[in-house]
């Protein structure tokens, strides 16, 4: 038995480039960039990011394309892949990357009090402001494959 399952949690590095198939569901794709700050042998205190492609199918794909944008914070969960193929030179490509089985998308739409999606604004509160997360599954028959 085997498990493959990855979380991530960055920003994405690029905006999201929304294709169809040709039986109508959408893929999105981009890539998301996660920070790791360390301590070098010498003390020095370093970050290193890590940019990981991804993709999203239906209606994530449309969602994400709606919503996010390069520099937003998402959580996305789902499964590392190896995509292969032949470049334009005939040589043999491969790179993996993270098909997206389920996204939270963190923060608010700009330009809105409370960071909310849609609706009203809330009129502010004392306690501390929770992240609008919302979440959208991807149903396995909107894979295409």
């Amino acid at each position: 038995m085997s498990y493959n399952r990855v979380i991530l949690l960055g920003n994405l590095s690029k905006d999201i480039e929304l294709r169809y198939t040709p039986s109508g569901t959408a893929i999105a794709k981009t890539a998301i960039a996660t920070n790791r700050r360390l301590k070098t042998k010498t003390g020095e205190q370093k970050e290193e990011v890590c940019f990981i492609d991804i993709t999203l199918f239906g209606r994530s794909a449309e969602v994400a394309n709606q919503y996010l944008h390069k520099g937003k914070q998402v959580l996305i969960e789902g499964r590392l892949v190896l995509e292969q193929w032949v470049d334009g030179h005939g040589n043999k490509r491969s790179k993996h990357s993270v098909h997206v089985e389920s996204m939270q998308m963190l923060g608010g739409k700009e330009g809105q009090a409370g960071g909310q999606v849609g609706g009203q604004a809330e009129k502010p509160k004392q306690e501390p402001k929770q992240p609008n997360i919302h979440e959208v599954d991807i149903d396995s028959d909107e894979i295409p494959f």
